[in-house]
């Protein structure tokens, strides 16, 4: 279980951004989060992943503490993928560097052998993104933060992307959270969803689905 215990973050001058927020994530669970531009959403998906630390509360999976060592169990997906990677290394050493996966999930993610001898800057945003998403699914990983990953793609990507990262997580029990405006795509992948005002998280929408 991934859970937010009364997390509060604010900025350098002192303003509140988020306040006592408290969430949970079961094995296999998607939740959908959304809210309007500069809300802080992003700024939960990285408390949520450990990349910030919160001002007051904690992050645990299982009662423990986040790991400060190693590699993520939690791990956060941005928007802009070129970002996320290392411009001067090749793709082929940018996935290599979390896991090696197979040829099948390549397969099924439209990742082509070639890309792997590229650099990101040689790929589209959206091959990228299939890149850092596979990426992010190394074993031991147990809970996606999807920040808005399929804003900037094409349609048919971004179903693709979707459904390929859904069947991985159902298969593998991970649990996943959408961060998104698209309240149609909340709708189709979450089985709850929570909306993000004035620091404070309120229920949009819950038990769409069973988990």
């Amino acid at each position: 279980m991934l859970e937010a215990h009364q997390l509060s973050f604010h900025f350098a001058s002192g303003s509140p951004l988020l306040t006592n927020i408290s969430l949970r994530l079961a094995p296999g669970e998607w939740l959908g989060l959304s809210g309007d531009s500069g809300a802080g959403k992003s700024t939960l998906g990285k408390l949520l992943a450990g990349q910030l630390t919160p001002h007051h509360g904690s992050v645990t999976i299982d009662g423990s503490p986040l790991p400060k060592r190693g590699r993520r169990p939690v791990q956060r997906l941005p928007q802009s993928p070129e970002l996320a990677v290392n411009p001067r290394w090749r793709v082929g050493k940018i996935l290599r560097e979390a896991w090696t996966p197979s040829d099948t999930l390549m397969e099924a993610f439209g990742i082509e052998p070639q890309w792997l001898k590229r650099f990101p800057s040689a790929l589209s945003g959206g091959e990228l993104q299939r890149v850092c998403v596979l990426r992010a699914l190394a074993p031991g990983v147990r809970y996606v933060v999807a920040d808005e990953i399929s804003t900037m793609l094409d349609p048919i990507t971004q179903l693709t992307l979707w459904q390929t990262l859904k069947a991985h997580a159902e298969r593998h029990q991970l649990g996943v959270i959408v961060i998104s405006h698209d309240t149609a795509l909340l709708n189709r992948l979450c089985h709850q969803q929570w909306h993000l005002a004035g620091g404070s998280l309120r229920v949009s929408s819950t038990a769409l689905k069973a988990p």
